[in-house]
Parts: structure tokens; C-alpha cells; sequence
């Protein structure tokens, strides 16, 4: 078998008697490339879960949403926006410095999940309507991981923060907080100007009610 699996994880297999079974799995499930079905369910997902890795080794995983297909193919690459956030790049900046990511897409309502471990670099030269760059992923290892345990969950809406197609969102609500308005990059002060600010309960209701 090839290098899927790490001595550690070996250690473990061997522990509870599952090696064949690993390597099974390996042979029947894990592929370099994307299959015809992995491309139309990663084009109907409006979500994944991403995990990097920091230049002190410390992994992190980030919640990213958009409209159902957000997540676009180019040729054997993933191409995931970046839209506004928090400013932290926390995210983006990890794969400066270690390239290594690992995808999860799931599907609550089928269930299903898809997992991608690839190689990613930042490209500011693909343009896509509310996305300052993209990740762009050149995946290494794919595989479908079992949905048993998976919840049953149903979406009732997209989030109203998702770009339009010119790439148009509202102002983020924490944006808004007074106490921030000095620290906002320019932009973003000129967008809170035009719809005003608000205080810390005034944010903490909107937290409650799910308009946050």
C-alpha cells in the first residue's frame, strides 16, 4: 500500500485488528482524482468545513458557506472564494506558510460527506462577484467517509450575507459596533456610515434572533 496511512495510525489498526480492513478501503475508496460524481456533489454544496495548519503546527478549522456551487472546479482544482470576513485570514494566511489542507463537504440532508486532502496556494487572479481571491486546491488524496452518523438536518435559507452575483452583500451586523469604527479598514467605514452604527446589546439582540 502506498503512504495514506501513518505509523501512528498503523499502530492503532494493528491495536484493534483492523489493517486488512484499512487497506480495503484504501484500495476501493481513496483516489487522486475527482470522480464525475464528487464534481456534482461538491457543485450542489453550499458549505464545507476547512482545516489548516499554522506556522506553529497548530491546526485550526474554519465554517465556509456560500450560494449551493460555490465551491468551483477547474479542471482537477478546487477553487474556494474568500469572501469578507473578520479580518483575520487566519485561513488564508495559514496556506502561505503551509500549504497542506484537508475539506470536508456534507450533506445533512442526504446524508453524505466527501472528504479532499490537497495542496493550496492563493490566486488573486480569478475573478469571482464578492471574493478579494480564492484558495486555489490541487487535491492529493479524495475520499467518501461513511454518513451513519451523520444528523439529519434541513436548510430552511441561505444566509443573507452571500454575494450576489455582482458580488453585492449587506454590511455585516458586528461591523456596525461603534467601538470598532476607527480600527475598520476605510471601506467598511464608508459602508457602516450609510446605514449607521449600533451598540454592543443592540448587536447581542441581533445575535439572538439569528440576524447577526
Amino acid at each position: 500500500m502506498g503512504s495514506f496511512y501513518t505509523p501512528e495510525q498503523r499502530s492503532l489498526q494493528d491495536r484493534f485488528g483492523t489493517r486488512r480492513l484499512a487497506d480495503t478501503q484504501e484500495r476501493a475508496i481513496v483516489s487522486e482524482r475527482l470522480s464525475e460524481a464528487d464534481r456534482a456533489f461538491i457543485a450542489d454544496c453550499d458549505m464545507l468545513f476547512l482545516s489548516t495548519v499554522d506556522a506553529t503546527g497548530q491546526p485550526t478549522v474554519s465554517y465556509k458557506g456560500g450560494a449551493p456551487g460555490f465551491v468551483r472546479i477547474d479542471g482537477d482544482d478546487l477553487l474556494l472564494p474568500c469572501y469578507d470576513g473578520n479580518g483575520m485570514f487566519l485561513s488564508m494566511g495559514n496556506v502561505t506558510g503551509e500549504a497542506r489542507v484537508g475539506l470536508l463537504f456534507i450533506d445533512f440532508e442526504m446524508p453524505r460527506r466527501l472528504r479532499v486532502h490537497g495542496i493550496a496556494r492563493l490566486d488573486e487572479t480569478v475573478p469571482v462577484p464578492g471574493a478579494a481571491m480564492v484558495m486555489r486546491i490541487s487535491s492529493t488524496q479524495i475520499f467518501l467517509n461513511c454518513p451513519r452518523y451523520v444528523h439529519r438536518y434541513r436548510r430552511e435559507d441561505s444566509s443573507r450575507y452571500v454575494p450576489d452575483a455582482r458580488g453585492n452583500a449587506p454590511v455585516a451586523e458586528w461591523k456596525r459596533l461603534a467601538f470598532l469604527q476607527e480600527d475598520l479598514p476605510q471601506a467598511d467605514r464608508e459602508s457602516v456610515a450609510a446605514v449607521g452604527t449600533i451598540t454592543q446589546s443592540e448587536y447581542d439582540a441581533k445575535v439572538g434572533t439569528g440576524d447577526g
